[in-house]
């Protein structure tokens, strides 16, 4: 069993029109913001849940692709290389004031699904807004970073090495959010603003997201019928990571200061799950070789860490 956790690809954002604030000098130019508009606005359609375009119709024009996950994935891949090309040019002139005003204009805003109470507003989830086009940039490979992952397991009952592939770049996605995109965008976010834009979660993600790989290599291992031993290190990997990511997020508390508890509670509970396992196989071992007493301490041991996640029983 893999524990399911999408909140991340819940993400939600507002039109954009590039072609009615920035200034182009010529057709070409301009053709190109229309592109990267319509473009963005695919995507927007989609996880905003508002396409009135029909599954046929969608499947036709994804060249047969049937997963509306693997759809979304194609149109962020269509988008990613225009909008990298405009903050690029945006940002070598960023000191311009005509470029800040056109990207004011923009009015960026983006849903915040990882948030604590601050994601929440009177009439459903609360837009954050920047005004930078890296601001942009991070949260459209935030989204693509989550859709890898949902892509990831909507195949690993089918092909579970496809998975732990989709999982491991989901990491990179995230470890290029937290080393290369996110930092220079520190300078221009608001006091309040959501952790999807900081380095931290991003590296909290992409953590996650080598756990949930090695999870998949765990199940791959009990169906060949791996020994004992084995599934039990394997499952204890998958501890390892996520005793990180949870040690990471305690260490970093100033930067997260409102975070999910939904990815709180998920950390810890995936945790104890993994480390349940690994301790049923290390008793089994133990079994095998008479020595009750021991595998009747691991199970114990186990049985205090689980029963504390019984419903009602998390905090």
């Amino acid at each position: 069993m893999l524990l399911h956790f999408r909140d991340p690809a819940k993400l939600r954002t507002k039109t954009i029109l590039y072609e009615e604030s920035f200034y182009a000098r010529d057709s070409g130019t301009l053709e190109q913001l229309k592109e990267l508009s319509s473009r963005r606005q695919a995507i927007q359609d989609s996880i905003n849940g508002i396409s009135t375009i029909t599954p046929v119709i969608a499947r036709e024009m994804a060249g047969g692709i049937t997963s509306p996950v693997l759809q979304d994935l194609q149109k962020i891949e269509r988008y990613l290389p225009l909008l990298e090309n405009l903050v690029t040019c945006v940002v070598e002139k960023k000191q311009n004031r005509n470029v800040i005003q056109w990207t004011s204009q923009l009015a960026i805003r983006w849903t915040s699904p990882l948030s604590g109470q601050s994601g929440r507003g009177l009439k459903g989830p609360r837009y954050f807004q920047v005004d930078d086009m890296r601001y942009e940039l991070g949260m459209t490979l935030n989204l693509y970073g989550a859709l890898l992952r949902e892509r990831a397991l909507e195949v690993v009952c089918t092909d579970k090495a496809e998975a732990a592939t989709l999982f491991r770049r989901a990491s990179g996605v995230y470890v290029h959010l937290a080393k290369n995109v996110l930092p220079p965008l520190k300078a221009s976010l608001p006091p309040e603003s959501c952790p999807e834009v900081t380095p931290t979660l991003a590296s909290i993600m992409s953590i996650i997201c080598l756990a949930e790989a090695q999870a998949v290599t765990v199940k791959k291992a009990e169906e060949k019928a791996a020994s004992g031993s084995l599934l039990a290190k394997l499952h204890y990997g998958v501890v390892q990571f996520l005793d990180e990511a949870e040690l990471f997020m305690k260490e970093s508390c100033a930067d997260l200061n409102d975070i999910s508890g939904k990815l709180k509670k998920f950390i810890r509970i995936a945790s104890v799950l993994h480390e349940s396992r690994s301790q049923r196989y290390i008793a089994a071992e133990y079994t095998k070789i008479e020595r009750f007493g021991v595998a009747v301490g691991v199970l114990r041991y186990s049985l205090t860490r689980v029963l504390p996640l019984r419903p009602g029983k998390i905090r």
